[in-house]
């Protein structure tokens, strides 16, 4: 016996990699440069291995679904400041949860809020991370592809029918996007925040990466900051309909704690704590201490932003004369056009020059006969700068050699 649904499932973007690059063999004198994966290799700070190995004994201790009040306090503390809410606004035993991870808690939402109907549709932005997409599927709906447009790389929004909007239950976004780095606008966000209370649908923001930006002056907007602007007193909360999500995996170079938080709607998030309560995820006691010590602390993050800052001026001013490629607005991709079909292209970077990306076209699909990631790849600037300015200097040499 299975499952059904498991069989809708798509193949992860890495494994169609793998298999566009079996056979393939690269230059033996070329130490391999993955720009593929998103994960972070900066080191991790270290006054947080300090504090793991300083509470190392609430190991002895089960953790609580809810988490440590503690943690939960340091989390409002931060959404609060970061994006300038309303002091007292989020309050720490309504509106937010420690999660897993923004990945688990972005596959989760679907299951507990997806009431499946044939008709039951959840949004997302195309090209996406696949994490939506395999939600939704086994949450019993259908995937609606909103392809983003060719000028902002954002989700076209006015696009949708109102047709569509009554069949939604749910809608993931992605600012700053993955792939794109695009950010969407506090206007957007408002516009969104208006048709999700009139359809009675919920926004699920992805905001992982909102902490990497390239102007300290200028940090991108958030859900919770638009939904706090809206001055809605039709409203029982400010934050109705809305939920973001967050993570120390990017913000602070932490990915193996697994630690991040969903927060918002507080009608939402009693909903989500009895499903997680039967999940049965809870965030271990010294990750929790741990992850309190991060959110509690910006410097780190700030030295994060300027390495990425300077591997993305270095990386654009080689690769920019030869292909068309932009600095995106947030998060840690390039995602430039490539002169040939993405797959090809991909597969002889890796051949003529030892250089991992991802085809776009394996991050989207198929929508009203477009796929918008469709000769574009994705590129991950997430290794030492040292190996960063080399793989560029691979990539615009490849380029150069098969124009």
């Amino acid at each position: 016996m299975t499952n059904s649904r498991l069989l809708e499932l798509q193949p992860y973007p890495f494994e169609r990699l793998h298999a566009l690059l079996s056979g393939s063999t690269p230059p033996a004198d070329k130490k391999p440069i993955a720009w593929s994966i998103g994960e972070p290799k900066h080191a991790a700070p270290p006054f947080i291995a300090e504090v793991i190995a300083r509470e190392i004994g609430g190991l002895s201790n089960y953790p609580l679904t809810a988490g440590e009040a503690a943690l939960r306090e340091a989390i409002c503390q931060w959404l609060t400041t970061r994006f300038k809410l309303k002091a007292g606004s989020l309050d720490k035993e309504k509106h937010v949860l420690p999660c897993n991870g923004t990945r688990e808690a972005l596959f989760a939402i679907a299951q507990a809020v997806v009431d499946a109907a044939p008709d039951a549709l959840v949004l997302m932005p195309n090209p996406f991370y696949q994490i939506y997409e395999g939600a939704v599927l086994l949450a019993g709906a259908r995937p609606h592809y909103l392809n983003v447009l060719e000028e902002t790389l954002c989700p076209d929004f006015d696009s949708v029918s109102e047709e569509v909007w009554r069949r939604c239950q749910l809608i993931y976004i992605c600012t700053p996007g993955n792939p794109t780095g695009a950010v969407l606008s506090e206007e957007t966000l408002q516009k969104l925040i208006g048709l999700a209370r009139k359809f009675d649908f919920v926004i699920a923001s992805d905001e992982c990466y909102s902490e990497l930006y390239p102007d300290e002056d200028r940090p991108p907007v958030g859900l919770l900051q638009a939904a706090a602007g809206l001055n809605d007193n039709a409203v029982a909360d400010p934050y109705k309909n809305c939920l973001v999500f967050h993570s120390l995996s990017k913000r602070s170079n932490l990915p193996g704690m697994r630690s991040g938080f969903i927060a918002g709607d507080p009608d939402l998030m009693a909903k989500f704590k009895l499903y997680r309560t039967y999940h049965g995820c809870a965030m271990p006691p010294p990750f929790q201490k741990a992850s309190i010590a991060a959110w509690q602390d910006e410097e780190h993050v700030r030295q994060n932003r300027a390495i990425y800052r300077r591997k993305f001026e270095r990386v654009l001013e080689i690769i920019a004369p030869v292909v068309d490629v932009r600095n995106p607005d947030g998060a840690f991709y390039l995602w430039p056009r490539t002169p040939m079909p993405d797959t090809d292209f991909a597969r002889l970077l890796f051949e003529q020059e030892h250089l991992t990306v991802v085809p776009g076209s394996y991050l989207s699909r198929l929508s009203d006969g477009v796929n918008p990631g469709l000769n574009r790849v994705r590129m991950a600037l997430v290794a030492p700068l040292e190996e960063c300015v080399e793989g560029a200097e691979r990539f615009r040499r490849f380029v150069e050699a098969n124009k």
